[in-house]
């Protein structure tokens, strides 16, 4: 040890480095003349040195090593502090110009696209026209947002124009770019774009039965607000008729008037469900569930208790109207169906007129139905509100068959797809001549003519349709109906 004279640490600031030095200093010439030792013990002395100095240095660098880190760090922060706080401001600063570009860069396009205005229900629809639907197994097509589909953006409208869907607009943005001024709206948004209304009892079931089906589907999602259009022109409102079914099937209804949300800007929304093609490509089985899950829940909203029924009891009603499609000679029309149901047993026959029942009215009086008999009209959109298997009757002005077009199907389907069974229709051949040639200028005034009558087709026919009711409840026997109160619960009942 006594040969090793000394070591130097020496810290090298300009890169932050170590030097280790160590200076070994060899045996004096008088030092070592005055050792006596042997050649071999010299060499022992020489190695021993050697050794140690080695050990020591590769403790010293040890040494060096934590020395350098534990002197890194504490010289260096500053120097790393000053570089950070440098980088999250040039950080933020980009991030700032980045959002502000995709703020700018959102485009906005007609909610109307007249190009697709002769076919404004096909493919995209003339709706919001740049979206691709998306299809779910047997649902009808819609659009989601945000999704795969949308690449994650949100759906943004710009709609207060209640007159002109071309001049409403309507753009995808990312969460964290919204378009300047635009307001976010929190949860899930309905929103409907219907070609016909929300007032009709048929036009509005047929609006909001998709809606009803993926409330269902999507483990019973209740919507924070709806946003409706009628080509693509903002509506606040819905027939009352149309907004108890809604309540009663999906819950509280709330429509979110986009000219008076209190933005200056457009209106963005968190989540978004829109359906643009009413019913659509719905599959029959799907439509069947569904009418089955509006027919329980409406008779449950209404409180129409569970009914218990005489196996022989045929219950006929006569819904008629006033005006447009009525009978011209209602009382002889009432007479010839009283005159028949009495010829069967447990008959009975109701006659009600739709335009002065309330909706749970009108609830209760299909679920006491068997033969629904009525003009054709809206009021027969009651019809799926009947038990399963019940008939309905159906009856035309003259010109319908002609010129209504395929429009004038729509309850034989509707039928069919709630799981009851239309009976067939019957089509005045009286009345004026169109004076007319155009087809549509005809049909316009046949519309709304009111309907004669065949005493002796429509005797047999009551008689036919009674009969094959009164055979289908012998083989079926008593029925239970499971309405509100019965041990069966409707669907996204909570």
């Amino acid at each position: 040890v006594q040969n090793i004279q000394s070591f130097v640490l020496v810290y090298n600031s300009n890169n932050q480095s170590i030097h280790l030095y160590i200076l070994i200093c060899s045996m004096t010439e008088q030092n070592s003349k005055s050792f006596t030792v042997p050649s071999h013990s010299h060499r022992s002395s020489i190695y021993f040195i050697t050794t140690f100095a080695t050990l020591l240095v590769l403790v010293l660098l040890q040494i060096q090593v934590l020395t350098s880190s534990v002197s890194t760090c504490s010289l260096s922060w500053p120097f790393f502090d000053r570089a950070l706080h440098r980088d999250e401001s040039s950080i933020h600063t980009e991030l700032g110009r980045a959002r502000s570009m995709l703020r700018d860069s959102v485009t906005f396009l007609p909610l109307t696209d007249l190009r697709f205005a002769k076919e404004p229900m096909s493919g995209h629809t003339w709706f919001m026209s740049s979206m691709n639907d998306t299809f779910e197994g047997d649902e009808t097509q819609h659009l989601y947002f945000p999704s795969e589909a949308s690449k994650g953006r949100l759906l943004c409208l710009s709609a207060p124009d209640t007159s002109d869907g071309t001049k409403n607009s309507y753009a995808l943005a990312w969460p964290e770019a919204l378009p300047h001024d635009a307001t976010l709206f929190p949860g899930l948004t309905f929103v409907s774009d219907t070609y016909y209304d929300y007032g009709n009892l048929w036009h509005g079931t047929s609006a909001i039965l998709p809606f009803v089906s993926w409330h269902q589907r999507k483990e019973c999602a209740v919507p924070d607000r709806w946003v409706l259009f009628h080509w693509g022109e903002p509506r606040t409102s819905m027939g009352a008729w149309v907004h108890n079914l809604t309540r009663a099937a999906i819950g509280e209804v709330r429509i979110e008037d986009l000219r008076g949300h209190g933005g200056a800007g457009p209106a963005c929304f968190e989540k978004a469900a829109v359906f643009r093609h009413n019913e659509g490509a719905m599959k029959k089985q799907r439509r069947r569930e569904v009418y089955d899950m509006m027919r329980c829940k409406a008779r449950a909203y209404c409180g129409v208790a569970r009914a218990i029924m005489d196996p022989k009891a045929i219950r006929m009603t006569l819904l008629l109207r006033l005006g447009s499609r009525s009978f011209k000679n209602e009382s002889t029309v009432i007479r010839i169906f009283e005159t028949e149901c009495a010829k069967v047993d447990g008959c009975v026959v109701k006659v009600a007129w739709g335009n002065n029942m309330t909706f749970c009215d009108q609830v209760k009086l299909m679920s006491e139905t068997d033969i629904l008999v009525s003009p054709h009209g809206c009021q027969l959109t009651n019809l799926f509100l009947m038990d399963k298997n019940s008939s309905v009757m159906e009856f035309y002005p003259k010109g319908w068959q002609e010129l209504a077009g395929v429009g004038q199907y729509i309850y034989r389907w509707m039928a069919n797809w709630a799981g009851m069974q239309h009976k067939g229709s019957w089509r005045d051949p009286h009345g004026e001549e169109c004076p007319h040639t155009d087809k549509l200028a005809c049909f316009l005034f046949y519309k709304n003519a009111q309907i004669g009558h065949d005493e002796i087709h429509f005797a047999e026919w009551a008689a036919k349709v009674l009969g094959e009711v009164k055979e289908m409840k012998s083989s079926s026997g008593s029925r239970h109906t499971d309405v509100a109160g019965s041990s069966n619960p409707c669907p996204c009942d909570r």
